[in-house]
């Protein structure tokens, strides 16, 4: 590592800081409670960092009340049906953490006594945690002195060091000088303390370093490069994926569905029935019927590609019988149980 860091900033500072500063979340002690000897719930820290990935923190607060309040403990989201979790989700994306949050909640309940591992090695072998999410958990929920670094930490760290390696690059870098700064105490303050200082301050686009605590001990702020940092690679243009969704009913109100494949994308979730997803647009109707094409394209992104569904739209006798999936009475079937895209087709109809 070439960086320097002879300046660094005291962890102190920040944490004197945070103090007066932090965050109020519903999964976060927040420091006055936790000198005062009240400590984090592993559940509510694991839940919350699994929550969190790719996605924002005002975003997940509802999501995260309404799984604590329907299943408060590991054991009774453990004990929950698959198809109640998942449609719980639906909204929050990156639908295989729903599936490795299961997973990994029956195995914490049936192998460690519903109690989450300590030690940073034991925590990156549960399903669904990987480096940085096995950090926050050791260093939040138990103190142990982890490093946690996420994109508010990096953008802190590069402008501290006035580091000008391009992300994702730069991870490794960012990573070491993250390391260095992590104090033996209070360590789980001062890792949502750095997260709080990137997100309320150290801020992508307008930075507030006249009222930073690391302020004097700011490389970037020195050399004028601050709000240019960090640095990233050009993003390179997401492919289009197309498909064809059906959307049927049945004359006495229920709504043909389907269950996703378990291993692909969504997952296991709750579908309105689709052709593949792919270069064109082909046809595969789950039923026979006088279809009806819509006028309206349903655009949605994912991660790695964006998707154009065509929506079909036909109303079937009670007696006849789909090619694949099941009807859903009214009283069994919940819109808001599907997955975003699906909710999009779904609203497209009926609004």
């Amino acid at each position: 590592m070439q960086t320097s860091i002879e300046n660094k900033p005291d962890p102190n500072k920040l944490l004197d800081w945070y103090d007066y500063n932090a965050r109020e979340m519903p999964w976060r002690i927040g420091p006055k409670k936790r000198l005062s000897g009240i400590r984090p719930n592993p559940y509510h820290v694991w839940l919350s960092e699994i929550m969190l990935q790719q996605t924002t923190v005002a975003y997940v607060k509802p999501y995260f009340t309404k799984f604590t309040t329907k299943w408060p403990t590991i054991f009774d989201l453990a004990n929950a049906k698959d198809e109640e979790v998942m449609g719980a989700w639906a909204g929050l994306g990156y639908y295989a953490r729903a599936r490795n949050l299961l997973k990994c909640a029956r195995l914490i309940a049936k192998e460690k006594s519903g109690k989450f591992p300590q030690a940073f090695d034991a925590l990156l072998k549960l399903p669904g945690v990987g480096p940085y999410t096995a950090s926050a958990i050791a260093s939040i929920a138990y103190d142990i002195p982890e490093t946690v670094v996420d994109g508010n930490v990096e953008r802190v760290i590069s402008r501290i060091f006035d580091v000008h390696t391009e992300l994702p690059k730069a991870k490794k870098e960012l990573s070491f000088l993250a390391k260095q700064l992590t104090p033996k105490i209070r360590s789980g303050d001062y890792a949502q303390a750095i997260m709080d200082l990137g997100a309320t301050i150290c801020k992508p686009k307008v930075p507030s370093c006249e009222i930073c605590p690391w302020e004097n001990h700011c490389d970037s702020r020195k050399a004028g490069t601050a709000k240019s940092l960090p640095r990233k690679l050009k993003k390179t243009k997401k492919p289009v994926r197309y498909g064809i969704a059906y959307f049927v009913e049945r004359v006495d109100g229920a709504i043909l569905t389907e269950i996703r494949q378990p291993n692909g994308l969504l997952g296991g979730m709750l579908s309105l029935p689709s052709s593949a997803w792919g270069d064109s647009f082909r046809d595969d109707p789950p039923i026979d019927g006088d279809w009806e094409i819509k006028d309206t394209i349903v655009k949605h992104t994912f991660t790695h590609f964006d998707l154009n569904l065509k929506v079909m739209h036909v109303t079937v006798e009670s007696e006849q019988t789909p090619k694949r999936g099941q009807f859903l009475k009214p009283d069994e079937f919940n819109p808001n149980n599907l997955p975003t895209v699906m909710r999009k087709v779904w609203q497209s109809i009926k609004y």
